[in-house]
């Protein structure tokens, strides 16, 4: 607080004592003319702390601040709550530094919001004692005593006005964060207790103005809210208010006589109240917001910038702390979980699983913004994959909402689109052919057909749970509760679960109608992507036989087709005869263009199953074709097995091993005399064309 200075009120007391002994008498208080107070109040900032966060940020934030307090030294500054955490720079130190910061910037005194509670209880209390002002809730109290668990107001003299200040907490605390930090509280009716606030601080503090320091917030889907406050106890003058995150621009009047003001989130305005006495009698209240844009022009006050990077540069150590370790690469790339399931969506969303105790859990990939490699995983990694803050949330949906979700998400697979939804607790299959809308086939939650009428609960992060990405079905879904940061919630399950081995599982799989390539087969994703470019049919409507043997011929057609080959003249060989038309033209096509040779100038062997070897063969053919290049090799194929082969063929195996589109089995074998599967062909012919394309 900025008022006036504990000198000058002795040097002015003196003054009256002088004036009295020669004769003049003191002006009473409602005789010294109009005074100006102004309050300078934030709120739900969620540990927001730089301007690259979304605001102006703290520093900035601090020369205004500094700026209005020169305009008039009778200046107090609140904050309504929702300040401690939200963003790694608060939560790897469980919110000392943002103590710290709001410290630096003077605050007089704060609400308990939901999310400063979630550390714990204990924490709050503990940051309450490093804080130089007072953490203010008049409602929260322990169950077994009914003790309030923090101070319940404060009163401020400024300039000869008494202000009593009171705070509040929304009871929704008790599911609006992880029920276990609030365990052993009770969150008593805010109506009921501001009618208690305003009896003492009138009748036995005798203030002049009541103020009340609220995270209550205005929505219409809560039931305590600082409207309801305003109506229920009469004689408050002001209610600073966080929680819902409203811009009143220029306050909102509620209640007999109540302004209500509310600055929005994450510093992105300053709100401003001048407050207009006639000697001790409030007379006027005029409220406003300096917004981030109003601010453009404003320099970081250097002494927060300082003391921010010096915070930032120490939270470094920390974050390089080993959390466990992974066996693998945990996939974040954009392409791939924007457009697909990937291991490290994977173990994010069983994270959220685990932590709320959901029926299912879903994410966006837009979200998730870096990989992990194999080896130790650190927080530092963490934070790099969920970089925003965002928390898990719970929310009540129908089956059909969930449907309605994963077919907005799924809209543009397999393009990318950072709504794609990665999953947990649910399994579902896309239908390319079918119209965007429905395209979600075999929808499973838990093992069951999901029921469309049926209520589950659902994960997912804050973002999502608004509408964010697109997912406005998700706006209006009931809150169940509410957690911790996403990336304290991975953070913690690391630890729990380490070493991670998380895979693609088949959570989310490409729909076909054969029973027999289940969702979590390796060779799915290929034999979905020829079937849905046309280039490869089952055995039956509802089978593939993935194992069974490909002959000559028929890898042949596959071949000619992926490439759209067409013959010109028929081929020379004479047992070909009796094979379909098509199929003649397809093995013509692949002689004349170099794909294929005969066993002899006559024969061509069709019905012979195709090996490994000569799949490759035929494989880099197609590469020299597409390319107009031969590809040289960089090395020797690592396979021992291979050695007797001709020269051609073991540069085709070096070649096709290098450009990734066969693998061999074990750490030297090949086994190039082996016959080919039709999962093997299809993997390969898939590869193939996705290298070519790129």
């Amino acid at each position: 607080m900025v008022s006036v200075k504990k000198s000058f009120l002795v040097l002015f007391s003196a003054i009256l004592i002088l004036a009295s002994l020669a004769g003049i008498q003191p002006a009473t208080a409602a005789e010294t003319g109009t005074k100006t107070i102004t309050i300078l109040h934030t709120n739900d900032s969620h540990a927001k702390v730089k301007p690259d966060d979304g605001g102006m940020g703290f520093a900035k934030l601090a020369t205004l601040i500094k700026e209005l307090q020169q305009e008039n030294a009778n200046t107090l500054l609140l904050d309504a709550g929702d300040t401690l955490h939200g963003t790694p720079f608060a939560t790897v130190e469980k919110g000392e530094s943002i103590t710290q910061i709001l410290n630096k910037l003077g605050y007089d005194a704060m609400a308990a919001g939901n999310h400063d509670f979630n550390y714990g209880y204990q924490q709050l209390l503990a940051l309450q004692k490093m804080m130089d002002f007072p953490v203010l809730s008049a409602n929260v109290r322990n169950k077994n005593d009914d003790s309030l668990l923090l101070q319940p107001y404060k009163v401020e003299e400024v300039d000869g006005i008494k202000i009593g200040i009171f705070g509040l907490s929304t009871p929704e605390t008790h599911y609006k964060t992880n029920p276990k930090n609030v365990e052993g509280l009770e969150f008593t009716d805010p109506v009921e207790e501001a009618k208690a606030m305003v009896k003492i601080l009138k009748e036995t503090e005798k203030v002049d103005m009541v103020v009340a320091l609220t995270h209550l917030g205005i929505d219409e889907s809560s039931t305590d809210t600082s409207i309801r406050v305003a109506e229920g106890a009469p004689g408050i003058d002001l209610i600073v208010d966080g929680h819902s995150h409203s811009v009143l621009v220029e306050g909102q009047k509620a209640g007999e006589s109540t302004l209500i003001v509310s600055a929005g989130e994450h510093t992105k305005n300053l709100g401003v109240v001048e407050l207009t006495f006639d000697g001790s009698m409030l007379v006027n209240k005029e409220a406003r917001l300096i917004t981030k844009e109003d601010a453009s022009g404003t320099q970081e006050d250097a002494d927060v910038k300082a003391l921010i990077d010096e915070v930032s540069e120490a939270q470094d150590k920390i974050l390089s702390e080993k959390i466990g370790t992974t066996k693998t690469l945990l996939d974040g790339v954009r392409e791939h979980v924007r457009a697909g399931e990937t291991n490290l969506g994977n173990l994010l969303t069983d994270a959220m699983l685990e932590a709320s105790n959901a029926d299912a859990a879903i994410t966006n990939g837009g979200g998730i913004r870096a990989s992990i490699e194999a080896g130790d995983i650190t927080k530092k990694n963490v934070i790099d994959v969920l970089p925003f803050g965002n928390f898990l949330v719970t929310k009540k949906f129908t089956g059909a909402e969930i449907k309605a979700a994963l077919e907005h998400g799924t809209g543009d697979f397999p393009n990318v689109k950072g709504a794609f939804p990665h999953v947990s607790g649910m399994t579902f299959e896309i239908d390319l052919n079918a119209e965007k809308g429905k395209r979600v086939k075999n929808l499973q939650i838990a093992g069951n057909p999901v029921d469309l009428e049926k209520v589950y609960v659902v994960a997912t992060n804050d973002f999502m749970a608004v509408g964010g990405d697109g997912y406005t079905m998700f706006e209006k879904g009931p809150l169940v509760n509410e957690y911790g940061a996403l990336d304290e919630v991975l953070i913690e399950y690391i630890k729990a679960n380490s070493p991670i081995d998380a895979k693609k599982e088949g959570r989310i799989a490409t729909y076909l109608p054969f029973k027999d390539v289940p969702a979590y087969s390796w060779s799915r994703q290929y034999i979905a992507d020829l079937y849905y470019k046309n280039l490869v049919k089952g055995t039956s409507e509802t089978t593939f036989a993935p194992k069974a043997e490909l002959t000559r011929s028929q890898f042949a057609s596959l071949l000619v087709r992926a490439l759209d080959l067409k013959a010109t003249k028929d081929a020379p060989f004479t047992d070909i005869a009796n094979l379909p038309e098509e199929t003649k033209q397809e093995i013509a096509a692949a002689y004349e263009f170099g794909l294929v040779k005969g066993v002899s100038d006559t024969i061509f062997n069709p019905k012979h199953p195709i090996t490994r070897a000569e799949m490759t063969i035929m494989l880099e053919r197609a590469y020299e074709l597409q390319t107009e290049a031969a590809y040289e090799p960089k090395a020797k194929a690592p396979f021992t097995d291979i050695t007797k082969l001709t020269e051609e063929a073991q540069e085709a195996i070096a070649a096709a091993y290098e450009l990734g589109y066969v693998e061999g089995y074990g750490k030297d074998l090949f086994q190039p005399k082996g016959h080919a599967t039709r999962q093997e062909a299809a993997k390969v012919i898939s590869v193939f064309l996705d290298s070519i394309e790129q």
